[in-house]
């Protein structure tokens, strides 16, 4: 079965890019990477292989979810169901960290660690530094234990199950965190690729969106060392609101930093309204 054929069936499907996936899976089925499909040109493909995979994505079962894996930052991660996909807009808050905490060594936690991906890419940019992530789910946080071990970082990175930060002391320099955003009233509204098959808990934000940024911009004066920074993903026009709940709570913004579509994606917040150490 030709990638050429299944491109028609995947744009008929609403598949964004039908000609690009339809390869993708091809080069699943086969067993190789996709330049090497590219370069190498025709193989022979077991039909019924492919047919399965042509199938899962005609469903709607995102691409990273079928192919097990993601790209973030500069690294391929594991990724499952039992986590948010990484997105390359979330790579807006790795930007925003860097810049917002530019000291050699210091300790970063990640709440809702998911993937490890925000963790993951913070630490191969900060080789000093050493961080904690923690999720919900046990899986999760399994998963994101074998993705430090997989991009090179597992002597500095520690994973546990837990909700938010509840479960740890503090001290932090850092806290990542991308948040469940999504008022629950939107989600039946979502692309069936995310509403499906991505966790729940990943995306229901509440009522307005903004519980878990109550909870967490509400625990980070203690979760964070004086000085400390957090670095929180927004959704679409919620700069405003999560900023006006930080405040609420004795936090300082710093900064909200767009992604490439110019969206405000990453609101930076400060305890006792200083800068990070240098």
């Amino acid at each position: 079965m030709a990638a050429v054929r299944i491109d028609h069936l995947l744009r008929e499907a609403s598949i964004t890019l039908p000609t690009h996936e339809a390869r993708q899976l091809l080069a699943h089925a086969l067993g190789m990477g996709l330049a090497d499909l590219i370069r190498d040109g025709a193989r022979e493909v077991d039909p019924t292989a492919f047919r399965a995979l042509v199938r899962r994505r005609l469903a709607h079962e995102p691409l990273q979810l079928i192919l097990g894996t993601a790209g973030f930052w500069d690294f391929e991660l594991e990724v499952s169901a039992d986590t948010l996909i990484p997105r390359a807009d979330s790579e807006t808050l790795i930007e925003a960290a860097l810049v917002a905490c530019p000291q050699t060594s210091g300790r970063v936690v990640d709440l809702g660690t998911g993937t490890g991906c925000l963790l993951l890419a913070f630490l191969r940019a900060r080789p000093g530094w050493f961080g904690v992530g923690v999720d919900l789910l046990p899986a999760a946080a399994a998963l994101a234990t074998r993705n430090a071990r997989r991009v090179g970082v597992a002597d500095r990175a520690g994973f546990a199950a837990g909700s938010w930060g509840g479960a740890l002391a503090g001290g932090f320099d850092l806290m990542l965190c991308n948040p469940p955003y999504i008022p629950r009233g939107d989600i039946a509204d979502l692309a069936p690729d995310v509403r499906d098959w991505e966790p729940m808990s990943a995306l229901d934000g509440g009522a307005d969106g903004l519980g878990a940024y109550r909870v967490i911009l509400g625990d980070l004066a203690r979760l964070l060392a004086p000085r400390g920074a957090g670095v929180l993903e927004l959704g679409v026009g919620q700069a405003a609101s999560v900023a006006g709940i930080a405040r609420g709570v004795g936090l300082g913004v710093e900064t909200v930093r767009a992604d490439l579509g110019g969206i405000e994606r990453a609101l930076v917040v400060r305890t006792n309204l200083g800068v990070c150490p240098g």
